[in-house]
């Protein structure tokens, strides 16, 4: 009896508890104090409550009441009105009335609102931003608002952020900001004299794919087969992938090892005819056996002539992620117990190489995170003496151990994952517009980003019901593969996919990167100029100022003999290099063979004349086609670098590969 009467009062607690959560008014957490909400524009608020219950937002400031505003929640409790469009100014009280309690937001200013999303790039902040210590120090922008959505991820769209706060701009603040965002935003409120709302929703790494609802990923075609196969839940994904993992160590080498077998590994005798072929330097857990955490062995047989016998030696491995142990001939060279991204340099010592065969043989663990070769190709050497010994190319792999760190479920691991979550719980916040700076993780399916891009873009118009400015960042110089017009290039083609969504959908802008970028890193430090690009072409499109704010645009080729004639838009006071002798960079001209060679340029007026001693009768012209395109150096006088291009159709190197 006693029990039961617990059990009882436990119960009906329970339910007063759950009922009591219920009753409160809620707001979605975009909405808090510091908040920065849409000039000129109705203001969508909304909320949660119980059903059928009145609510009131009432809007005050400077001692006078600016609105009040009142809806009743539906039959599932949700509760939306709109607030009448408002001038910039600020502060203001935001007071949420309901029955049972009331919610008070501080310091709510009225500007302009921008979306900043994509990947790293924009998520990189300001304190790793190039001069970052005075950029933090001269930080007193108490009208910049910036808000850090937080990572999550689902199957199904969620009606609210799992996490995120609005701070005002201070040197306290700022080092944790979108770089990108927050150097865009201060030239905004620089030309503007207005509060600015930044709301960062980004993630490293990411595809577009990610980004982009199931209704309108199954409204392409080349995605309805992927749609059909999603999963139901996060869960049942990673289960899922961690099964594929499991399937594909079985297939290539009938499971996973026992510690006896493993022990034979680093030998020259080992019989290795069965092991898969890998090429190095990559990331083992990419292609060869993906979502892999754990142990890999690899192996790679070099011939060395007689003189090698006995002699001491260097071998380079490069950068190696995370932890490896690495032998030649079965004898134990060196070994990292830490993860560094300096490259990995061990001694040889005399007496283990022969003439003749031998063996290197280097075991690496990836402790979660990406794990392999992931330095550059000429970084894996073998230096004898004199000689330098390329290894980069063809070597064997075996899986040793496979562990779960939870990697199996990741941001690229469907399609929808990140629009669910960080970004359907923002619609209908108002905004003016988005910044966007992504594309790294979609170049080796860049042909299809043509239309995965553009799918997006609208997907995100639809969801909020208006065709908003979309401004986006092109990709800046790296050399992500050696890619050129000879080898083909998936970072030229990425450019082209943007620069073709320029016309594709309309309120969008591009700024181009082409000579901030860094070769050897994928995350260049200039996010100043960055911003600049993008408010340039923001204070221009959307905000009515007149000036100049992109770069000379390809616009028509002819020839006249062994010379092309190209023809530019957007060229503002007169074209120019910036070489100080006037010298053009980055031309290149095929004839009908289809064979680039280097070119000569000049500047003629509004024209480059582009012509090669080589090709006698030009049928294209490309400019900065290339993974690395720094040196392309075609600018206007306002300073702003000329786009990257080709003339010519002719079949590209990721035309074939598609999402999957």
């Amino acid at each position: 009896m006693k029990h039961s009467l617990i059990r009882k009062t436990t119960a009906l607690a329970l339910v007063l508890l759950s009922v009591q959560a219920w009753a409160d008014v809620r707001l979605p957490k975009i909405f808090g104090s510091h908040m920065v909400l849409q000039r000129r524009k109705p203001v969508p608020v909304w909320g949660w409550a119980d059903p059928g219950e009145k609510v009131t937002v009432q809007l005050t400031g400077s001692g006078q009441v600016g609105q009040i505003k009142s809806a009743k929640a539906d039959k599932t409790g949700k509760w939306m009105l709109r607030l009448d469009p408002l001038e910039a100014g600020g502060p203001y009280q935001f007071v949420v009335k309901g029955k049972k309690n009331a919610l008070t937001l501080e310091d709510v200013l009225i500007g302009e609102v921008w979306i900043c999303s994509g990947q790293s790039n924009m998520g990189m902040t300001v304190k790793s931003s190039a001069n970052s210590e005075a950029e933090i120090k001269a930080a007193n922008f108490p009208m910049i608002r910036h808000f850090t959505v937080s990572r999550d991820m689902s199957l199904t769209p969620k009606d609210d952020l799992k996490g995120g706060d609005w701070l005002v701009t201070s040197p306290e603040t700022v080092g944790n900001f979108s770089g990108v965002g927050y150097f865009f935003g201060r030239e905004l409120t620089n030309k503007l004299n207005v509060p600015i709302g930044l709301i960062n929703t980004s993630w490293g790494g990411t595809q577009v794919e990610s980004w982009t609802s199931r209704e309108a990923m199954n409204s392409f075609e080349e995605f309805k087969e992927v749609v059909a196969r999603m999963p139901a839940s996060v869960d049942d994904l990673a289960q899922t992938r961690k099964k594929q993992l499991e399937d594909l160590i079985q297939k290539q080498q009938g499971g996973l090892p026992d510690a006896q077998t493993v022990q034979s590994w680093s030998a020259a005798s080992l019989d290795d005819a069965t092991w898969k072929t890998i090429e190095v330097p990559d990331r083992f857990d990419r292609q060869a056996v993906p979502n892999l955490d754990g142990a890999v062995w690899f192996r790679k047989e070099i011939t060395l002539p007689d003189n090698a016998a006995g002699q001491s030696a260097t071998l380079s491995l490069g950068a190696v992620d995370d932890v490896d142990v690495t032998y030649m001939n079965g004898v134990k060279i060196g070994e990292a117990r830490a993860k560094s991204a300096d490259g990995r340099t061990y001694a040889i010592p005399a007496n283990v190489l022969k003439a003749g065969r031998n063996v290197i043989a280097v075991r690496i663990e990836d402790l979660g995170g990406n794990g392999g070769f992931i330095g550059q190709p000429e970084q894996v050497t073998l230096k004898l003496g004199t000689q330098e010994l390329p290894l980069a190319g063809t070597w064997k792999y075996r899986v040793e151990s496979s562990v779960d760190n939870k990697q199996f479920l990741n941001p690229n691991s469907a399609g929808t994952l990140l629009y669910n979550s960080m970004v359907a719980p923002l619609i209908p916040y108002a905004i003016q517009g988005t910044i966007w700076y992504q594309g790294e993780t979609n170049a080796g399916r860049a042909y299809q980003y043509r239309k995965s891009f553009p799918l997006m873009i609208r997907d995100w118009h639809n969801r909020w019901g208006e065709k908003f400015p979309f401004l986006f960042v092109q990709l800046a110089s790296y050399n992500a593969g050696n890619g050129n017009s000879e080898r083909g290039s998936t970072w030229a083609e990425l450019r082209e996919a943007q620069t073709l969504a320029l016309t594709e959908i309309p309120q969008t802008a591009m700024a181009v990167t082409t000579d901030i970028g860094e070769p050897k890193d994928i995350h260049p430090k200039n996010k100043q100029d960055v911003g600049k690009r993008l408010a340039a072409q923001a204070l221009n499109k959307v905000y009515g100022q007149t000036m100049v704010c992109s770069g000379p645009a390809y616009q028509t080729m002819q020839t006249e003999g062994p010379k092309a004639v190209l023809t530019f838009q957007s060229v503002g006071g007169g074209l120019k290099s910036s070489d100080k002798y006037g010298y053009l960079k980055g031309f290149e001209v095929a004839g009908e063979d289809q064979k680039f060679h280097w070119a000569k340029a000049s500047i003629e007026g509004d024209k480059v004349i582009v012509w090669c001693d080589e090709v006698s009768k030009p049928v294209a012209v490309r400019y900065g086609w290339a993974d690395d395109n720094s040196e392309a150096n075609l600018y206007n006088k306002e300073g702003f670098p000329a786009l990257p291009f080709r003339t010519d159709t002719w079949k590209g190197i990721t035309e074939l590969v598609k999402f999957r």
